[in-house]
């Protein structure tokens, strides 16, 4: 990471999950970075405690970072599939 203060705002269980948040919040001009335990990305660990990705955001996004993802846990950017 830079030179600029990030902060942890969450942890998810793999991969996909971290690239599917890290989407969401750049699509709303928010940046991002994933880190994963390096024997986790080496191995292709998806699960477990190796598996985790935590995601940062510059300390000046992290509120609405955070209010992002409680709406995205909510369901509020999901598609009506009907």
């Amino acid at each position: 990471m830079n030179n600029q203060d990030w902060v942890k705002i969450t942890e998810v269980p793999g991969d996909i999950q971290g690239e599917i948040i890290k989407g969401l919040l750049n699509a709303n001009s928010i940046p991002t970075q994933l880190n994963q335990e390096g024997a986790g990305r080496a191995y292709g660990i998806m699960s477990g405690p190796l598996g985790a990705v935590q995601i940062f955001v510059p300390k000046e996004f992290a509120e609405d970072a955070k209010q992002i993802l409680k709406d995205y846990e909510q369901g509020k950017y999901e598609e009506d599939a009907r």
